[in-house]
């Protein structure tokens, strides 16, 4: 296993690659991997959608604070959250104390060439995609910035080379301190 710190946290939008990085970088480190969205899925037994059909934002966000707060307490381990996790001050807090926290950064561009597939991003549902996500980018790019010990662009770029850089990364931070 790896040195430096025992958690690593991804933040960032949704297309950045959170979940594809995430699980090479815990391969890279030797740690178990945990997508936030997956967990509240597999919980629940629902998919995120279902959830924000049946309970609304505040619903789905009630149920994310709850598995943040609970996953970002285990030790050693790679968490991937969802997009929106860091508008939760709670969240922010947990991520912040508790591990390294990478904020994987995606222009609206590669967000948009990356989610546009996808039928599962509820936030993506209704009205112009770019508008929604360039909304959300203008709200959350902030937060995640507040709490990012690293801010690793992710445009154009493939997950194994982007898993290696945070390596490196955590290895100069261990060696630092």
């Amino acid at each position: 296993m790896s040195t430096g710190p025992c958690n690593v946290f991804l933040v960032g939008p949704m297309g950045a690659g959170k979940t594809t990085i995430g699980r090479r970088l815990a391969e890279l480190r030797g740690l178990p991997f945990v997508d936030s969205d997956h967990e509240i899925e597999a919980r629940t037994g629902a998919d995120i959608a279902l959830i924000f059909d049946k309970e609304g934002e505040a619903g789905f966000r009630r149920r994310e604070r709850q598995v943040i707060e609970e996953l970002t307490r285990r030790h050693g381990l790679v968490l991937a959250t969802g997009g929106g996790a860091v508008l939760d001050p709670d969240n922010r807090r947990a991520l912040a104390a508790r591990g390294y926290v990478v904020y994987l950064y995606a222009s609206v561009e590669q967000q948009l060439a990356r989610t546009e597939r996808s039928d599962n991003r509820p936030l993506l549902q209704n009205g112009d995609r770019r508008e929604t996500l360039e909304k959300l980018f203008r709200i959350r790019d902030p937060l995640y910035r507040e709490i990012a010990d690293l801010v690793l662009p992710t445009d154009g770029r493939n997950a194994r080379a982007l898993a290696r850089e945070i390596e490196e990364h955590l290895e100069r931070a261990a060696a630092a301190s």
